[in-house]
């Protein structure tokens, strides 16, 4: 059987690192391939849109450099609402710089990233010297990596030969790198590899700025995606309960797709 057509919790066990295992155990929990991109600029709203989701997602994603009044404190409640609600943390970093600059990014600064991500995400464009950069550092951790592979913004250069040779560094590094951001599952390879897909929208299919958006059910159904990522969809409403609505729907209509997928003969 196609690693795709498993369950989540059967695919659990193709992985050797920890953080892949985690996340497909928690998938299969919580009937979740959700996850919700938190893309805002103050902390009291990154934490109120966390905790509101925090029940119907897999996993949360952020860009913790975006935040204006970012402090310390703010990561011990991160990973205080991780645990309540069972979630795991992916730092959408998008690293790409030679090895020694990243294991500094990943590992240093104010953000600490390595501290409290489970998992992290990289350009393929340095080659393979940037996994063995990160590595170094997240791999001791439990850490995962996800190598982007294609973008959902239209006219991206992650094509072609370009998501091939990315295919080919993330097998010759199974045990960091779990997968990839990309918009379809690559065809052909027999390992089993996760696959992350931005630009998942049910009400919209743009946003004026190149995002192209496409429904939960192309995503993990007809591309064989295995978590969609949702941003905007979810929390542009005013209150709580149109929040907590937004992400109902959005878990709902990627698991339904997922419960199909893994039916089909």
């Amino acid at each position: 059987m196609s690693s795709h057509l498993q369950s989540y919790g059967q695919r659990a066990q193709n992985f050797t690192n920890p953080a892949a295992k985690l996340l497909l155990e928690t998938m299969e929990r919580k009937k979740s391939n959700l996850a919700v991109s938190v893309d805002v600029t103050k902390t009291k709203d990154f934490l109120s849109i966390i905790d509101t989701v925090g029940p119907f997602v897999c996993l949360i994603k952020t860009h913790i450099d975006i935040l204006e009044d970012f402090d310390p404190s703010l990561i011990t409640q991160l990973k205080e609402l991780s645990q309540k609600h069972n979630f795991l943390i992916f730092e959408d970093r998008k690293f790409a710089d030679i090895g020694n600059t990243v294991a500094l990014q990943y590992s240093r600064g104010v953000h600490r990233i390595a501290d409290w991500a489970h998992i992290t995400n990289a350009h393929a464009v340095p080659g393979p010297g940037i996994i063995t950069g990160l590595s170094s550092v997240g791999l001791p951790l439990g850490r995962g990596l996800l190598l982007l592979a294609e973008m959902s913004t239209k006219g991206s250069l992650a094509t072609g030969a370009y998501t091939d040779a990315t295919l080919r560094m993330a097998e010759n590094n199974r045990d960091f790198v779990v997968g990839f951001v990309a918009q379809q599952r690559m065809g052909g390879h027999h390992e089993d590899f996760l696959v992350l897909t931005p630009g998942v929208g049910l009400d919209s299919k743009g946003d004026g700025m190149g995002q192209q958006y496409r429904t939960p059910r192309e995503v993990i159904l007809d591309s064989a995606c295995d978590v969609i990522i949702v941003g905007r969809g979810i929390y542009g409403g005013d209150t709580a309960e149109s929040v907590r609505a937004q992400a109902q729907r959005y878990q709902d209509a990627g698991w339904s797709s997922y419960l199909e997928r893994i039916s089909l003969p």
